[in-house]
């Protein structure tokens, strides 16, 4: 899908040798920054001062966001993949996005006293595909896809940690597939007071993709 307004960040500095230990921006990543951009005027509309991404990868998601916004903020980027941490740093550098820093980290590990309620805006792109449970928790490119069983290891545990990190405005978007069960993952965090919805929904090839937007009820 081509997008006609905001343009896609520039990622030339990335080498077909990052792309083997970093996951390339996808039909998933576009999906997420379509979101964002249809949500722009919501987004802007609570003045975001902290976002954080769970799982940045290239970065070209945050980086998206910051020129989409055009006003203060300060991007916060985890990864568990140490190059993935570089190349989003690089992202940001090749697109003059300064009011940020990535950190080489399982999750939020690290984040959670220093962010407890402040983030505005928390994204996360997960490794969702369902596989042997042996293939998750890797630091290298694996990291970036391997789900567990119904591709879910990776996102049940971020999910107690979304209360806790969202400011009282705040909005949380989550990339899933049909197979995570996102009625699941709605009805978990619904038990927190956070409400959720399918913002967007798009198949590709093999994949039902689906970006969830949650706020606190």
């Amino acid at each position: 899908m081509f997008r006609d307004m905001h343009p896609t960040p520039n990622i030339s500095h990335i080498t077909r040798e990052d792309y083997n230990d970093v996951y390339e921006p996808s039909e998933d990543s576009f999906l997420l920054m379509d979101v964002l951009e249809n949500d722009v005027q919501a987004i802007t509309k609570i003045r975001p001062m902290i976002c954080l991404e769970v799982g940045s990868g290239t970065g070209v998601v945050s980086c998206f966001l910051a020129t989409l916004l055009q006003q203060p903020c300060m991007f916060w980027m985890t990864d568990i993949n140490t190059k993935a941490s570089q190349v989003s740093m690089n992202t940001m550098r090749q697109n003059k996005v300064y009011m940020t820093d990535a950190i080489t980290s399982d999750l939020t590990t690290g984040l959670m006293d220093r962010l407890q309620g402040k983030v505005d805006l928390l994204l996360c792109n997960p490794p969702y595909v369902p596989t042997p449970l042996q293939e998750v928790g890797s630091n290298g490119i694996a990291a970036s896809w391997a789900g567990g069983n119904n591709g879910r290891e990776v996102i049940d545990r971020l999910l107690p940690a979304v209360n806790k990190l969202l400011s009282p405005q705040g909005l949380f978007y989550l990339l899933c597939v049909k197979e995570n069960k996102p009625d699941e993952i709605m009805a978990t965090l619904q038990t927190d007071n956070i409400s959720g919805c399918v913002a967007m929904q798009r198949r590709a090839h093999n994949e039902f993709l689906m970006v969830l937007r949650f706020n606190h009820s």
